[in-house]
């Protein structure tokens, strides 16, 4: 299972915030963006248990302030589908 998370953060503590979910497991990128949101993320593992404690962990990181999380659906297509 993949999901994306869009985090927001207290302004100023986004490199902070990047450096601790880097070090969260099933975690596989994470990349600080500009607009609405201020970080990005892709977490992927094989149980979907693992993936909704890592949703928390991240939620529970210091100066995060809100996420929105966004789970692959299979069979709708794509290059996961392929996979």
């Amino acid at each position: 299972m993949i999901a994306y998370i869009l985090v927001t953060c207290v302004p100023g503590n986004e490199k902070e915030v990047i450096a601790s979910v880097k070090g969260l497991s099933d975690v596989t990128e994470v990349n600080g963006v500009m607009g609405k949101y201020d970080v990005f993320v892709k977490i992927e593992a094989k149980d979907p248990g693992k993936v909704d404690t890592t949703i928390s962990k991240v939620r529970n990181v210091a100066h995060v302030t809100g996420t929105t999380t966004m789970p692959v659906i299979y069979g709708q297509g794509g290059t996961v589908d392929n996979e």
